[in-house]
């Protein structure tokens, strides 16, 4: 953990936009930094309602996360937002368009925007993610966003990291099949229909809606939500529907429930994460190298070879190193 790290966290707790900032570049480059912060502020965590978009890639939800920023100025709303970008071939960083099609509200004092590099992990999110987001609740930020780098059928993760799952759809893209073959029908919270200016908006609403048919009652009613986010039309209706579905949560225990699934996805994270380290670890070894060479000889097995690196894996201890 480097120097200064309780300093730093004692800042983003009282508030410190700036410090908050700081610390979540040392959490998303140094593993240690970000276990040693989450140890300081811990106690002040558990306070946020986290809400994430998601969707394909080119629905339009970076444009929606900036039309709702722009709402909850207006309603006097603190929102800070978390975007998963993928990550620049050129620079190895963050690609920030997320944060430049934000720019109208990033200087509202009532906005915070981070943008976090995706591919680290596989679910449309990245590995800090859990972190980063006990961070901004720490931070004191109410309501949390967070932006998927776009969704393919095993990029889920985002339902365990949010409170509230908006799927965005865009009418004429053979929505419907992708809805069903991805589990976006199962996540989805709230459907945002957006681009619904376009042709075949109201046909996709009408098929979401005998989908929604299909899984017998439910004790939440999916609401679907046509907006043109890039004109701000009903944007405010898309806050409106999450707020109702926090309420549901709220009345039937639910939210409870969702805490839990963040809390086990931020713990797998760092387990894997670990565990990653010390399997990178283990291949140098002269013992492993040994054993992989009796594999190329035919002379042991690759269940053989396995064993023997979780053994090396396991004896590493048992907690993450700060």
């Amino acid at each position: 953990m480097s120097d200064g790290t309780a300093d730093l966290a004692a800042r983003l707790v009282a508030g410190d936009r700036a410090a908050l900032a700081r610390a979540l570049t040392r959490m998303e480059r140094t593993p240690a930094d970000a276990v040693g912060i989450d140890r300081i502020i811990a106690p002040h965590t558990g306070r946020a309602y986290t809400v994430g978009i998601t969707g394909a890639p080119g629905a339009g939800k970076s444009t929606l996360v900036g039309a709702l920023l722009e709402q909850a100025v207006r309603e006097d709303r603190r929102t800070a937002v978390l975007a998963l970008d993928p990550r620049s071939p050129f620079t190895h960083g963050a690609i920030l368009g997320d944060r430049m099609r934000m720019e109208r509200s990033t200087a509202d004092e009532r906005v915070f925007v981070r943008s976090m590099t995706a591919d680290a992990h596989g679910g449309g999110l990245s590995a800090t993610t859990p972190l980063a987001v006990r961070a901004m609740d720490a931070a004191g930020w109410p309501v949390i966003v967070i932006e998927t780098v776009g969704v393919g059928q095993s990029e889920l993760d985002i339902v365990e990291a949010a409170h509230t799952t908006v799927v965005v759809l865009n009418p004429g893209w053979g929505d419907e099949v992708q809805s069903v073959k991805a589990g976006l029908l199962e996540i989805a919270d709230v459907f945002v229909i957006n681009k619904a200016e376009r042709d075949g908006a109201d046909e996709l609403r009408h098929d979401l809606e005998r989908l929604l048919t299909l899984g017998g009652a439910r004790p939440w009613r999916v609401p679907i939500v046509q907006t043109s986010a890039h004109e701000g039309l009903g944007v405010s209706d898309v806050w409106r529907a999450i707020e109702a579905h926090r309420t549901h949560q709220t009345e039937s225990g639910l939210l409870v429930r969702r805490r839990e699934q963040f809390h086990r996805l931020a713990v797998r994270t760092l387990v894997n994460q670990v565990i990653s380290a010390r399997l990178d670890n283990a291949w140098d070894t002269a013992e492993v190298k040994s054993a992989l060479a009796m594999v190329d000889a035919g002379q042991s097995a690759l269940a053989d070879v396995s064993g023997l690196i979780l053994e090396k894996v396991l004896a590493g201890g048992g907690q993450a190193d700060a």
